[in-house]
């Protein structure tokens, strides 16, 4: 029997999931296919039904279904109540378990990529979305110093400094336009974007969530965007001298910790990171 497994998105055509788990599923020898399976809003409910059959192991979710899906699952475990989104789904034996998986995969990237340990930094974080509250959480539950949350709509970072603040942990919101937000960049030890800012195609390709001259040559910039892989924050990174690091690492390891929970394997990291870098159509080496 081939199992069945994919991601819940829409539009999710641009996807890069697919051949990255498929090669780690080959890899391994498991009889599975991954799939990217557009789904609508309205018809997200009777797609994760479909997730029950035998043959299914479950699935990884995107924008714009993180929340909703919690509705539709048996079981949604604590992390992923806290963050308040889904990225992934297990089945186990006819029940649908919701977890998030991207907590793990940007802490775990910015470790190994960024080498730097987030206890007791300063950090700026740019977004008040589901990918910024997995990255809040994350940077909480390992002792970050302070964190200032920088969001356009500054209720929506207001809630999650709120959230943030019952964690021990300093959190403050500030808005884009404000002076103040530069200011908190330019103090910081890690600023990291959770936003759609400089992603190829876009309404905002090639531009940067972070204002001209506020990256200190001792910081650490992690964008969660992933493609195109040269944004144009991590270029300002570069040139201000700042380890810049890219989405890519964050999409592969959150992937490895969902295809783990799936098959109950050690996954092979390496290979899904050589996949995915080959579907950007970047070489196998190394991460961008």
């Amino acid at each position: 029997m081939t199992l069945k497994v994919g991601i819940f998105g829409y539009p999710i055509s641009h996807s890069i999931s697919p051949p990255m788990h498929q090669a780690a599923f080959d890899h391994a020898g498991i009889a599975a296919v991954y799939e990217a399976w557009e789904t609508a809003p309205e018809a997200l409910d009777a797609a994760v039904a479909a997730l029950r059959a035998d043959d299914t192991l479950g699935a990884n979710v995107t924008v714009p279904h993180k929340q909703a899906v919690m509705a539709s699952l048996d079981e949604v475990d604590d992390l992923a109540r806290r963050i308040g989104a889904v990225n992934t789904i297990v089945h186990d034996s006819g029940r649908l378990r919701g977890t998030n998986t991207d907590a793990r995969g940007f802490i775990d990237s910015l470790r190994e990529y960024g080498g730097i340990e987030p206890s007791g930094a300063d950090a700026v974080l740019v977004g008040a979305g589901g990918a910024a509250r997995a990255a809040a959480h994350a940077l909480a539950e390992s002792g970050v110093g302070s964190l200032a949350i920088g969001n356009r709509t500054l209720e929506r970072a207001e809630a999650l400094a709120a959230d943030i603040s019952t964690l021990d942990v300093g959190a403050r919101a500030v808005s884009l336009t404000d002076a103040s937000f530069a200011d908190a960049c330019g103090a910081a030890d890690l600023i990291v974007n959770s936003t759609s800012v400089g992603m190829l195609h876009g309404p905002a390709e090639g531009a940067s969530p972070v204002p001209d001259g506020a990256i200190r040559a001792d910081c650490v910039v992690y964008d969660m965007v992933y493609n195109p892989p040269d944004t144009a924050l991590l270029r300002a990174a570069a040139d201000a001298g700042a380890v810049a690091v890219g989405g890519l690492p964050m999409l592969v390891y959150q992937g490895a910790a969902a295809w783990e929970m799936w098959t109950v394997r050690d996954a092979p990291v390496d290979v899904m990171m050589a996949a995915a870098r080959k579907a950007l159509g970047l070489d196998s080496e190394g991460a961008s």
